[in-house]
């Protein structure tokens, strides 16, 4: 059996409340994602999904810390990594798309200069290589005439594009992990569109995994071979994509689900009643996790 890329195991976030105390953020979340899988962590705003990832990255910001648990990279517990090499596997072994481009990226600097900037921290390359790479790296994510955009600074580019070039920053240097936080947020339909389905093929060119993060449905079931619910920072259901939205076990994901409006659906006043998820959660104590099913488990979806 092959070994996990990446195991989060009973990972606890907190932040000081006083006294010695710590307010809960998030909760025993425990999940896995095998070499090359996509893995989806699905949830509303403000369930865990961000601080899971930030986690994983080793940028959360004070006063937020982890208090409990492990996050195994190829076995190394990146929760025991000093900062300098955190520094080393960010942005080579391990990358990440932001939710926004225009906050992520420098406005002073060029993105061909951001960009080469990968090359010459991970790879050892000179400035002039890097730049040279960097106008390779944009080609590879569609960008149009890469030798003049590599030119442009933030701001003198569409949102759909600054995305592009978040991307080619994180698979510069062909990572194993790519981190994917909500990368479609403020694009219209049909960008979005074109920037799940370059992140997607990409990834599988290079046998990238993915841990893509979204509070939308429809992109985790387009993009993901797996998928978790995280709700109020615990990780309350898992598994395949296919069998979650066919048969949801946990009362929360099927609420989650019903509250998605559908077309041709209406009720006999004409109108498409939406399920309520907060009355249908009103103890914590059933957020509790439904089992692991390993990708390679007898039965399971190849």
């Amino acid at each position: 059996m092959t070994d996990p890329l990446l195991e989060v195991k009973d990972l606890h976030v907190g932040l000081p409340a006083g006294g010695g105390q710590m307010y809960p953020i998030l909760q025993g979340v425990s999940f896995k994602i095998m070499p090359g899988e996509a893995f989806g962590l699905v949830g509303e705003s403000g369930s865990g999904k961000s601080v899971t990832s930030l986690a994983t990255m080793g940028l959360l910001k004070k006063p937020l810390r982890a208090t409990g648990g492990e996050i195994l990279f190829r076995g190394r517990d990146l929760l025991k990594l000093s900062k300098r090499e955190m520094r080393k596997l960010r942005g080579d072994r391990v990358a990440m798309i932001f939710q926004e481009p225009m906050t992520a990226l420098n406005p002073l600097v060029t993105v061909g200069r951001q960009i080469a900037e990968m090359f010459y921290l991970h790879q050892g390359k000179s400035w002039a290589e890097g730049e040279k790479l960097a106008i390779e790296a944009l080609a590879n994510v569609r960008v149009p005439n890469p030798d003049r955009r590599a030119k442009n600074y933030p701001h003198q580019m569409s949102g759909g594009l600054r995305q592009r070039v978040m991307i080619a920053m994180a698979m510069a240097c062909d990572p194993d992990l790519l981190i994917a936080d909500e990368p479609t947020t403020a694009l219209d339909v049909t960008v979005q569109a074109e920037v799940l389905r370059l992140i997607k093929e990409l990834c599988t060119e290079r046998g990238t995994a993915v841990l893509f993060i979204s509070h939308d449905l429809g992109v985790i079931a387009s993009t993901c071979q797996r998928v978790g619910v995280m709700y109020a920072g615990t990780l309350v259901e898992e598994n395949w994509t296919e069998a979650l939205f066919a048969n949801p076990r946990h009362e929360y994901t099927r609420g989650l689900l019903g509250a998605l409006p559908r077309l041709g659906s209406r009720s006999s006043h004409g109108r498409q009643r939406l399920v309520d998820i907060d009355s249908i959660i009103d103890d914590r104590s059933k957020l509790t996790q439904t089992r692991f099913i390993s990708p390679r488990e007898e039965g399971a979806p190849a």
